[in-house]
């Protein structure tokens, strides 16, 4: 008789499997997590802040907090949405911090005319802060799909599997996500002509 082969559909650790490994303590676990998951949520989160460094020490900061509070981690979607969640919730509040600290600082820019940035560059500033505010206020699911889709580049059916939700909803949340960013964010567009 020949031999026994594996099948090829099981996979060898499921994410409730390795939730269960890590809330018992077992680092290995948390191993399999860390290298399966490290790469793609820094570059969720350098996406975000454009600097390399903040986001792989947001990531650390995230999977340490997913050890560290192992015994009480209730995940109630996938293990990979949770991850992206918690990576873009302490990205979005780095730059919150980041923002209240500039506001903060005395404004020098005046006395400093050298220094002082482009208008061209305050415009930009401004606008890049008004569209993460306007994404900040999008409703839990319609941010995750917005931007599972428009900084991670998941095509729809992408978004369907890793959040467990059909095709439909992902692009009836994306109208949503849409429409509410182009709400927000009219003072910033184009005026439509209206006189025509």
């Amino acid at each position: 008789m020949g031999q026994i082969l594996a099948r090829p559909e099981i996979r060898t650790v499921d994410d409730r499997e390795l939730l269960a490994r890590i809330r018992q303590g077992d680092e290995r676990a948390f191993d399999v997590v860390f290298r399966e998951h490290y790469a793609s949520l820094v570059r969720c989160a350098e996406a975000m802040l454009h600097r390399r460094d903040v986001a792989e020490e947001i990531v650390q900061d995230v999977l340490l907090a997913l050890w560290q509070r192992r015994d009480a981690l209730v995940v109630e979607d996938s293990l990979r949405a949770y991850l992206f969640r918690a990576t873009r919730n302490r990205s979005l509040n780095h730059l919150r911090h980041a923002a209240i600290e500039r506001r903060a600082e005395p404004d020098l820019s005046a006395v400093e005319v050298p220094d002082a940035p482009a208008p061209n560059e305050l415009i930009g500033e401004e606008i890049d802060v008004a569209l993460r505010t306007a994404i900040a206020t999008l409703p839990p699911r319609c941010r995750e799909v917005f931007e599972l889709s428009r900084v991670h580049g998941l095509r729809y059916a992408e978004i369907a599997t890793t959040l467990a939700i059909s095709v439909k909803t992902v692009e009836a949340q994306m109208g949503k996500a849409l429409r509410m960013l182009r709400e927000q964010l009219a003072p910033w567009l184009p005026a439509a002509d209206t006189d025509t």
